[in-house]
C-alpha cells in the first residue's frame, strides 16, 4: 500500500464529502476542511521520503546489502514516529481523526472515533491500493522478461514511471 502525491487532493475531497453527507462532520467550509487533510498526506509523504532517503544513506555507509532496506526503513520509520508497509493505513486514519477534532475548520465532530474509521477506511484503501494495481499493470506489460533479472528491474521501473505519469501519480 502506497499514498501517491498525485491523489492526495481527490482523496481529501471524497473524505470530506463522505463524512460530511453523512453527517459525522459538520463544517461551513468544505474547502478548508480538505485543505487539512491534504496537508496532513503531504506531511505523511515528506517524512516518507525523509525516512527513504536516511535509510538509503544507512545502507550505503553501513556498507549493508540492499536486502536489508525493509528492516533499516521500518526502525527509522519507528524514529520518526510514523508507520509504513500495511500499518500505513490505520496510521493515517488516526491522523485524520486527530486533524478533524483539532481543526478550526470543522465545526462539530459528529461521529466517534470507530464511525469516523468506519466511513473513511474504505475511501482511504481504495487509494491506497492504486499501488497494487500499478504493479499488476506494469507486469502484466513485462511478461516476456524473467523476473529477477538486471533487465527486468530496469524496464520494471521504466515501464512504472510511464504509468505513474500517465496517470498523474506523482
Amino acid at each position: 500500500m502506497r499514498l501517491f502525491s498525485g491523489k492526495i487532493a481527490p482523496l481529501s475531497e471524497e473524505i470530506v464529502k463522505t463524512l460530511a453527507d453523512n453527517g459525522e462532520i459538520e463544517c461551513e467550509d468544505r474547502k478548508e476542511v480538505v485543505r487539512d487533510l491534504e496537508s496532513v498526506f503531504s506531511q505523511y509523504l515528506a517524512t516518507e521520503k525523509e525516512v527513504m532517503d536516511k535509510s538509503k544513506a544507512t545502507l550505503e555507509s553501513r556498507g549493508l546489502p540492499p536486502s536489508e532496506l525493509g528492516r533499516i526503513r521500518k526502525i527509522i520509520a519507528e524514529q520518526k514516529g510514523i508507520k509504513i508497509g500495511e500499518d500505513i493505513l490505520d496510521y493515517l486514519l488516526d491522523q485524520c481523526i486527530e486533524m478533524l477534532m483539532h481543526s478550526g475548520n470543522v465545526d462539530e465532530v459528529f461521529g466517534q472515533d470507530h464511525d469516523l474509521r468506519r466511513r473513511m477506511r474504505p475511501v482511504l484503501k481504495k487509494y491506497l491500493a492504486a499501488d497494487d494495481e500499478l504493479d499488476a499493470e506494469v507486469r502484466n506489460k513485462m511478461k516476456n522478461l524473467q523476473e529477477g533479472t538486471r533487465t527486468w528491474e530496469v524496464e520494471y521501473q521504466k515501464i512504472k514511471n510511464e504509468i505513474q505519469r500517465r496517470k498523474g501519480l506523482v
